[in-house]
């Protein structure tokens, strides 16, 4: 096949990992995989003003990318626009990424391919336009997601029975661990960022509970932005900015368990690359963890925003006896490992198919195309 992905700014958010590693073994595959996407947004004086006075130093819009390395053509638009006919080949299949992308993939022309909308998230954020968000579940693309919550929410909420279920793996080349025992220091692992609906508020004051039973408690975290006077780490925090990401391993192995407390989630990939280091999660009910955390077997499962359920089940995994601990970490490395990328191109690459068949059937009914408007640059 001839494949297109339309991206949004292809920087290092986790849903662009995704994308990168698909575009990468797709054309491994054999097939013919061509990349489009925007610039970052550009920063403005204003911008760099404030973080002057705030002591930040000068701003910078150049963070890398996931398909830094990847050998697949990726062009880069000059400035923030709509992504248009003109900016990609002629294909059998276009993937939109993020639901402003959707927008743009339903006004493409049939020579641009058969319509697919890669869902990895339920967008509907604060500074987002619900409106049009919502409106994007509704076109005549056939819809691929990766996790079960979403799937359900496709069927229940959208009326769209006919989706695409493609569940996201781990790279155990990039992410794996020896067998191994407790630290000698109970550590806690999570990542720091601070976007509310990443829960970090919920996961740190869990923290602080259960390091009243555990006074010599160890915090490791790492994010992509430094930490903010609003939401602080505790003192002795260990934390990586940006930390390589052949590194990223050994800061999940150094821990004796992964905290998570999201409020929402597509899919989060942080949860699963511990569980392949060995380490067992402690998660809200959000997105991937609702799909791969078995209760009491690798981890464990607590309501949203619920910080001392989250603590009680930190202090119960740290206190296991060392070998009830192992056969916990065993059970976090089998679940991670029993699926493989393999596995998951290989429905992807049925779900593009399937894509296809149905716009050759004339599945998808006429509807007026979204208006043209200025780029919203959230990242995936």
């Amino acid at each position: 096949m001839k494949i297109t992905f339309v991206l949004p700014f292809a920087g290092l958010a986790g849903g662009i990992r995704v994308a990168a590693i698909y575009a990468e073994r797709l054309k491994k595959r054999g097939h013919e995989v061509f990349v489009v996407s925007l610039p970052p947004d550009p920063i403005s004086p204003l911008q760099q003003v404030k973080s002057l006075l705030k002591g930040k130093g000068l701003l910078s819009n150049k963070e890398g990318s996931h398909f830094d390395g990847v050998d697949v053509p990726h062009r880069v638009l000059d400035r923030c626009r709509p992504i248009t006919d003109a900016d990609v080949p002629d294909a059998d299949v276009v993937i939109a990424t993020w639901w402003e992308t959707a927008e743009w993939v339903a006004k493409m022309s049939e020579a641009k391919g058969a319509k697919a909308y890669f869902i990895q998230h339920h967008e509907i954020f604060e500074e987002m336009p619900k409106e049009r968000v919502e409106a994007t579940w509704s076109l005549p693309l056939h819809k691929i997601t990766i996790s079960k919550w979403l799937v359900e929410l496709s069927q229940e909420r959208y009326g769209d029975r006919n989706i695409s279920f493609v569940p996201n793996s781990v790279d155990t080349d990039q992410f794996y661990a020896p067998p191994r025992g407790k630290q000698p220091i109970p550590t806690v692992g999570m990542l720091y960022a601070p976007i509310g609906w990443k829960g970090c508020e919920v996961s740190l004051k869990a923290f602080s509970l259960a390091a009243q039973k555990i006074p010599n408690l160890r915090l490791v975290a790492f994010g992509s932005s430094a930490p903010t006077a609003d939401l602080p780490l505790p003192e002795g925090t260990q934390y990586i900015q940006r930390p390589a990401q052949n590194t990223i391993k050994d800061i999940y192995a150094s821990c004796d368990v992964w905290l998570c407390g999201s409020w929402s989630e597509g899919f989060h990939l942080p949860p699963l690359e511990a569980m392949a280091c060995r380490c067992p999660v402690v998660s809200t009910q959000v997105g991937g963890p609702l799909d791969i955390v078995k209760e009491g077997v690798n981890g464990y499962l607590v309501p949203l925003g619920d910080s001392t359920a989250l603590a009680n089940q930190l202090v119960h995994v740290l206190s296991l006896p060392e070998t009830e601990w192992q056969t916990m970490s065993d059970a976090a490395y089998a679940t991670a490992t029993q699926y493989t990328w393999d596995d998951a191109v290989e429905l992807f690459e049925a779900a593009l198919h399937t894509a296809i068949d149905r716009q050759r059937r004339g599945d998808f009914s006429r509807v007026s195309a979204p208006k043209d408007v200025s780029p919203q640059q959230t990242p995936i």
